[in-house]
């Protein structure tokens, strides 16, 4: 990570679709990379290279030399990491970090399913009785 880059940088869209390779399959060539994103959408070789250039630029990727004269990409941080920091972001932005109107959002809009809403419930439940031992 670059010496001058806050820890969490957090990520546009397009970056976080080329993280979401690197945490399937890194390390990751940006040929690898080209392919996956090139098989849902037209974009060239260049343009995927340029942006890990960026990503690393920014801390959000790391490289190492690979075959020849091709470098191996891997995500800086854990998906999950990432994860926590994009939420966070989101809830403070667009729902004014309002936990409750994000999850009320969230669940309004979406297709849960009776399977969905008990995973959800399970999770409320332990969450319930973490609190309860403190």
């Amino acid at each position: 990570m670059s010496k001058n880059k806050p820890p969490h940088i957090k990520p546009s869209e397009a970056e976080v679709e080329i993280l979401q390779i690197l945490w399937d399959e890194q390390p990751c060539s940006v040929r690898r990379v080209h392919e996956i994103i090139g098989a849902s959408k037209d974009v060239g070789y260049t343009t995927i290279l340029k942006q890990l250039q960026r990503m690393q630029d920014k801390g959000l990727v790391t490289r190492k030399p690979g075959d020849g004269k091709s470098f191996l990409y891997t995500a800086a941080q854990p998906e999950d990491l990432t994860q926590s920091n994009l939420l966070g972001r989101l809830m403070k932005t667009a729902f004014r970090g309002d936990v409750n109107e994000l999850v009320m959002h969230a669940l309004g809009d979406a297709k849960a399913s009776g399977e969905d809403l008990e995973a959800i419930k399970d999770f409320i439940a332990r969450i319930e009785a973490k609190r309860a031992k403190k």
